[in-house]
């Protein structure tokens, strides 16, 4: 076995593949990892495709480590487009009282992690902050700025409440998740967990691997093809009752909350 690094719009993760094995194979490990059609994925080394009916030995550039960018077809499954389905990076403009700022974000950012940006940048109060697009305010923070319209270039105004208005995040609550794991782990297991919603992804992981359940080993989680991120909280991530966590083999480095 190799490990291979999939780059995909400057978001990566790694994969064991076997060298024996067809880009074919590798496209369906994709697949079974981010929930996109095989049909839509296109690899490539050096600008160069590599094509399914050959294997990973067939090409020699394709060493331990090699970097493999992953881009997806625009082609629509069912009325949704995958672009809306792959997180893809785009810019937004913050209108504060004082200035303007231009954030990159993600296509499948909250409402609560653009907020944490905002205040990593300026320093305002989370707790302050209530945010409007077009006149609506974005009072949903587990809900993806996409879901309220929120596309690129968009304007977003940020207001700020009085002390008075100001009110405390609301207390921690229990949540019953389901872990799926890939077809390479446990027969694609599906395992009930219980854990708190400010639990953070690697308190799950930790439930995962203390009991013995999956072997020690590096672990990537995706809830709603997003890619979790290991300090930040179920709640952060939007995560509710009943939902189904992916868990998959491999690694992949991701900014903090």
């Amino acid at each position: 076995m190799m490990n291979i690094t999939i780059d995909m719009n400057g978001y990566e993760f790694s994969m064991e593949v076997s060298p024996q094995e067809p880009i074919l194979e590798t496209k369906q490990k994709i697949q079974n990892f981010l929930g996109v059609p095989v049909a839509s994925i296109i690899l490539s080394v050096f600008g160069f495709e590599l094509l399914d009916r050959f294997s990973i030995q067939d090409y020699s550039i394709i060493t331990q480590g090699t970097k493999i960018q992953l881009t997806i077809q625009n082609t629509t499954i069912g009325e949704t487009s995958l672009q809306q389905n792959i997180s893809s990076k785009f810019q937004i403009i913050i209108k504060m009282s004082s200035r303007k700022l231009n954030i990159d974000i993600d296509s499948t950012e909250t409402v609560r992690s653009l907020k944490e940006k905002i205040h990593i940048i300026d320093g305002t109060p989370i707790r302050r902050m209530s945010l409007y697009f077009s006149g609506n305010e974005l009072n949903d923070e587990y809900r993806s700025l996409m879901e309220y319209g929120v596309q690129e270039f968009s304007e977003i105004v940020v207001f700020l409440k009085t002390m008075s208005r100001m009110v405390t995040d609301p207390p921690s609550r229990g949540l019953s998740l389901v872990v799926q794991t890939s077809s390479s782990l446990l027969n694609s297991a599906k395992i009930p967990i219980e854990m708190s919603d400010l639990g953070t992804v690697n308190d799950l992981r930790q439930l995962l691997l203390d009991p013995k359940i999956l072997p020690m080993d590096e672990y990537i989680f995706i809830h709603k093809q997003r890619i979790m991120r290991d300090s930040c909280s179920l709640r952060w991530h939007g995560v509710e009752n009943g939902d189904f966590v992916y868990v998959f083999k491999g690694s992949v480095s991701r900014e903090g909350c």
